[in-house]
């Protein structure tokens, strides 16, 4: 299981994300509103049954990861980077996807591309079909896998600000219309 500290990754941002929108879910609501006609209050409640299994998926998923735990984190990070496609083909980049609850995190290219490589990363754990809980697989590991949750934590939050503050930072950047090309 190569890909383990992805694949740690991909769960930790969706118990994160997950509860983040379950809190704050207007952000997403409004990005998604924007795509389906439906009204907000409606959409606000679908995207908290949404957060509240997106954040379950990620801690089942984290304790036990199996096939069918693993093969559900793949398509949830599927599903995110067609979102972001759809939303960006359709009117470019959205103002906010709204994944981590707040609005200030645009819908990116870069963020579709590192959905897409957690989704690669969680299909590799499904179809590498890992037996005993998340305590057995890191046991197996170097020093009972501290270093491998330590580097796993470090890309999770390195993973979220290339998806929410790099996002925002080139936004503002657009909008200012500043470049750091030589002349």
């Amino acid at each position: 299981m190569e890909l383990i500290g992805l694949y740690l990754i991909a769960c930790a941002l969706l118990v994160v994300a997950g509860l983040a929108k379950l809190v704050r879910p207007d952000a997403t609501a409004r990005a998604l509103a924007a795509l389906v006609p439906m009204p907000l209050a409606r959409v606000r409640g679908l995207v908290r049954v949404g957060a509240t299994a997106e954040a379950v998926l990620g801690l089942v998923a984290l304790a036990a990861p199996r096939t069918l735990s693993a093969g559900l984190v793949a398509v949830s990070y599927g599903a995110f980077a067609l979102f972001i496609a759809y939303a960006r083909a359709k009117g470019g980049a959205i103002a906010s996807c709204g994944c981590f609850g707040t609005p200030d995190t645009p819908a990116t290219a870069l963020h579709a591309v590192v959905n897409l490589g957690l989704a690669v990363a969680a299909g590799a754990v499904a179809i590498a079909a890992p037996a005993g809980s998340i305590v057995s697989i890191l046991a197996a590991q170097p020093l009972h896998g501290g270093p491998l949750v330590l580097v796993s934590a470090i890309g999770a939050w390195l993973t979220y600000l290339v998806v929410s503050l790099l996002a925002a930072l080139q936004a503002a950047r657009t909008l200012t219309g500043v470049t750091f090309r030589a002349p």
